[in-house]
């Protein structure tokens, strides 16, 4: 989908480029260093293994499955008309903080090697009980890096227990606040110093689209593409993705803990606005390789959707790394290209020696990879692999590999402005690609 006023619009990112450049934040100093006495990452993984087999790329096949259109339809004339992004962002439910008023706790989360240049904190209050998930922006949603006239951040947070591989209790379809619960902040990010955000309930259609349930999911992965909202499922709902239509945005109509139909109207468990799924991705059986991260990959024709594998914290790999092409046709926008039978296959796919990964990037010819190597208070490291090799980011007298956000479970590259954007903790933050690249060993 594209939008009007572009070369305003790219006249004004390249504006937002020289301000970063020259406001870049002293934020490395309040971000803890590292300890000589930690020690250096696992063996160096080497080169990314291509897998070229039907018997190796086969599971990673996935099957597109659509909510009804009149189970939509019945919601929305049950609900009202759905509403789209700027309405959403319009109606606030509060402002991030700047990095300079944030505790030196959230701060630690921080990456030491390369350092933020943004950051901004959430009040512990709205996101208490709350783990962070998986950020996405405009600048995935279209290649302008705005959509419509706005820039946007998505922030994706979820509630329960959830193991590393993605699985979480299923709730019932009307489900409590305290089950794993999935929600999305939408961020105006047009005014760098002010970030202002509205929380939606991301959820599934019922019962004949004559209720909804919600997403009982850790949103570990999730890209915004064209008018689609692709977030991962964990293996205890049943999904590998469910896709959103973000102009099918609906306003809850009742407040309460719970999801779905309630006495006197539409409950989102205490969001002002509701998410309904519009279609899923399914793997072939149950024990098919997940997604874990994803994000896109504007450096394709087509653009792709590129995944990391989802694995249990003892897993001692190797890991697997795909993608798949987005559909061009403009009738299917936002959706994975498929055959006539709707099954999408990877179209290409490779094995990591690394473990504990977390996060994935794919920009040109490099996989950059956010790997956790101990306890979420410990750092992590960030790899770039390709098919020559591996290189990690390094930092500190000892040249550690533990440089990184230990929490880490995202990487989004907003092209426009060559930002690339990531969530831990209490934390978002942006830092330049070319920071990472430039400090790696």
């Amino acid at each position: 989908m594209k939008h009007r006023g572009r070369h305003r619009r790219r006249r004004r990112g390249k504006a937002l480029r020289a301000t970063l450049a020259g406001t870049a934040l002293a934020l490395t100093a309040t971000a803890t260093l590292i300890s000589t006495s930690q020690a250096t990452d696992a063996d160096d993984p080497g080169a990314l293994k291509p897998l070229t087999s039907s018997a190796e790329t086969a599971p990673l096949r996935l099957s597109e499955d659509h909510v009804p259109p009149e189970w939509l339809d019945r919601l929305s004339s049950e609900m009202g008309r759905p509403v789209g992004v700027r309405a959403v962002l319009d109606d606030t439910d509060g402002s991030l903080r700047g990095a300079g008023s944030c505790t030196d706790d959230d701060k630690r989360a921080l990456p030491v090697e390369p350092a933020a240049t943004r950051a901004y904190c959430w009040d512990g209050a709205d996101v208490e009980g709350w783990r962070p998930g998986a950020v996405t922006t405009s600048g995935d949603a279209d290649d302008d890096g705005l959509w419509g006239p706005s820039r946007v951040v998505l922030s994706a947070w979820s509630q329960g227990d959830a193991t590393a591989d993605g699985t979480a209790a299923q709730g019932p379809a009307v489900t409590g606040a305290g089950q794993g619960l999935a929600r999305v902040a939408f961020i105006d990010a047009d005014d760098p110093a002010d970030l202002r955000y509205t929380w939606a309930q991301l959820a599934v259609p019922v019962a004949g689209g004559q209720d909804y349930r919600g997403l009982v999911s850790p949103v570990t992965g999730m890209v915004w593409y064209q008018d689609k909202l692709l977030v991962t499922a964990g293996r205890g709902d049943g999904s590998a993705l469910y896709v959103y239509d973000v102009d099918r945005v609906q306003r809850a109509t009742a407040d309460g803990s719970t999801v779905g139909r309630v006495p006197g109207g539409w409950s989102a468990a205490g969001a002002r606005y509701v998410l309904p799924a519009v279609a899923v991705y399914r793997t072939a059986d149950a024990d098919a390789p997940q997604p874990g991260g994803i994000s896109l990959d504007r450096s394709t024709v087509p653009d792709s959707l590129v995944a990391h594998e989802a694995v249990a914290e003892d897993h001692d790999g190797p890991t697997l790394l795909w993608r798949y092409a987005f559909d061009d046709d403009r009738a299917r926008a936002g959706l994975l290209a498929t055959d006539p039978l709707l099954r999408a296959d990877p179209v290409s796919a490779y094995e990591t020696k690394l473990t504990h990964v977390r996060s994935v990037l794919s920009y040109g010819s490099g996989w950059y990879l956010g790997r956790m190597t101990g306890t979420p208070d410990e750092r992590g490291t960030l790899w770039r692999q390709d098919t020559e090799g591996a290189r990690p980011t390094r930092c500190g007298a000892d040249e550690t590999h533990r440089c990184w956000s230990g929490p880490s479970a995202s990487l989004s590259y907003w092209q426009e402005t060559g930002e690339v954007w990531s969530q831990t903790g209490r934390m978002l933050f942006a830092l330049p690609l070319t920071s990472v690249d430039g400090s790696l060993d």
